[in-house]
């Protein structure tokens, strides 16, 4: 069938997006779902610095690629052996295929999936295969997703079912911003009311971490960022106290005004000055959790005395540690009962014609989650 698709030829055009065009919005050919495998309509997908890190080069990826992987969709058909999963049901994406046979996965560590991370690095779904066209040429898959499209093949594995009365918009965000952001909270840190919390970084998933450190009372959230309007938007959402990072002397005013630093800092943004800032403002005996995506290349330093003296933990957080059948049903039915305000995340809605000015600000870092609309 022919699929209107935002498709990623090159890597590492020059911004703003508007102008080189990194995607080109354009008809392709998807074949129909192998075995295992479900064709879905999309309905909307969200834009994150994911998306964007492999447009800039960040994030090394096959290309072309059509890129997207924070959806929601309605199942259309079905590959031979599907279970659990019907023509006409409502579903959220979730970005690791899990097998549920290797060794991570025999261990409820789903999202440290072994094959999953295998083919998603390869640009594939689960079963090794790709069925993206573009007048012969194979095209590869994001993240076994590929929700910049009106319809998409994926591996049942990616898919998780939900109500059909979730508003797609609110729907899509949970597939990539609250599972990690919200995840990151209560199954990486695993924080406690009796805790205080540093989200550093307030993009879509940074602010997904503040709603999760929220939901389970955190006694003190500290938001820190590099700009003020998402300051101001974090107090709305419940920080306590906001920190400009630009300030020259925000770790220090920070530990000041919390005795010596947080139980738990969030790094959120991606970067290595991020990290640095978040390992600094965590207190002795703390946490330093990371989700953000820094370049591959990037290192950072720390002081193994410091790590042992002090006993400090700095942990990964790769989809909040998520369990995705169990924690996207979890974490909507905390949005029903007004635990997680999530549609506070949103900030613009676009149409697919839009994705590279879309991309444009949120590389400027002044915007939250946008989400395309397909209808």
């Amino acid at each position: 069938m022919r699929v209107k698709a935002a498709v990623l030829r090159t890597v590492g055009a020059p911004p703003p997006y508007a102008t080189s065009r990194p995607l080109d919005i354009t008809e392709v050919e998807l074949a129909p779902p192998g075995r295992g495998e479900v064709l879905v309509r999309l309905k909307a997908t969200g834009l994150c610095h994911s998306d964007l890190s492999v447009m800039n080069g960040d994030r090394p990826r096959p290309v072309p690629m059509v890129l997207g992987h924070e959806s929601a969709g309605i199942v259309v058909a079905l590959g031979a052996g599907v279970e659990g999963l019907a023509v006409g049901d409502h579903v959220v994406t979730a970005f690791v295929p899990s097998c549920g046979h290797c060794g991570p996965c025999v261990a409820h560590r789903p999202a440290l999936c072994e094959p999953g991370f295998a083919v998603n690095s390869a640009g594939t779904l689960l079963s090794g295969e790709r069925r993206w066209s573009d007048g012969g040429l194979a095209l590869h898959h994001h993240l076994g997703i590929s929700g910049f499209a009106d319809h998409a093949v994926m591996a049942a594995e990616s898919l998780v079912r939900i109500a059909p009365d979730l508003p797609w918009d609110i729907a899509a965000v949970f597939g990539c911003a609250v599972l990690t952001g919200v995840g990151a909270v209560v199954n990486t840190a695993q924080v406690q009311v009796q805790h205080s919390v540093a989200v550093v970084g307030l993009g879509g998933v940074g602010l997904a971490a503040l709603l999760g450190a929220r939901a389970v009372g955190a006694r003190e959230i500290l938001a820190v960022d590099l700009h003020q309007d998402k300051l101001e938007l974090a107090a709305h959402l419940g920080a306590t106290r906001t920190f400009n990072a630009s300030d020259p002397d925000c770790a220090e005013a920070l530990r000041a005004a919390t005795g010596g630093g947080v139980d738990f800092a969030f790094e959120m943004a991606g970067s290595v000055r991020a990290l640095d800032l978040a390992w600094n403002i965590t207190r002795r005996g703390g946490t330093t959790v990371t989700a953000g995506l820094a370049p591959p290349t990037a290192q950072f330093a720390l002081s193994p005395v410091k790590l042992v003296a002090e006993e400090r933990t700095l942990k990964g957080s790769y989809i909040g540690s998520c369990v995705p059948q169990r924690d996207i049903p979890k974490f909507i039915q905390w949005y029903r009962e007004g635990r997680l305000p999530v549609d506070a995340l949103l900030a613009e809605r676009l149409r697919l014609d839009d994705l590279n000015e879309g991309f444009d600000r949120l590389a400027t870092g002044h915007t939250t989650r946008q989400v395309v609309l397909f209808d």
